[in-house]
């Protein structure tokens, strides 16, 4: 089993950067993709962006891109997503997902899911 517990969100004015966190309660934390989903009201969920266990393969949204770059600290059993150049269609409760298989956190189904943490970017 593992948890994840995300952290860092908040209200951030148009243009301005956060960095959220998820810690992830487990022992083989290099052997898990992580991912960055978000879900703004009334919308699905999207990806954000992946990462393999060791950091060796990337994937991005395109509306992301060149803006939010994910990454992780195995020695803190921690991924983060920096964003930078926030926009008020950022704003959506983002989430963490863990799996074993990359190809399953682009798909929507990895088998592990954070709580959520909130952002939101005014205008």
């Amino acid at each position: 089993q593992v948890q994840l517990v995300e952290s860092g969100g908040g209200l951030v004015q148009a243009g301005g950067s956060l960095r959220l966190s998820c810690a992830a309660s487990v022992r083989t934390f290099s052997s898990y993709s992580m991912g960055w989903f978000r879900q703004a009201p009334g919308k699905e969920r999207e990806l954000v962006a992946v990462l393999t266990g060791r950091s060796s393969n990337t994937y991005y949204a395109e509306f992301v891109k060149g803006r939010f770059t994910i990454s992780r600290d195995n020695a803190k059993n921690t991924v983060y997503l920096q964003m930078n150049s926030l926009k008020p269609e950022d704003t959506a409760v983002y989430y963490c997902a863990a799996d074993q298989s990359m190809v399953r956190i682009r798909l929507g189904s990895a088998d592990y899911w954070g709580q959520g943490t909130q952002v939101t970017v005014s205008s």
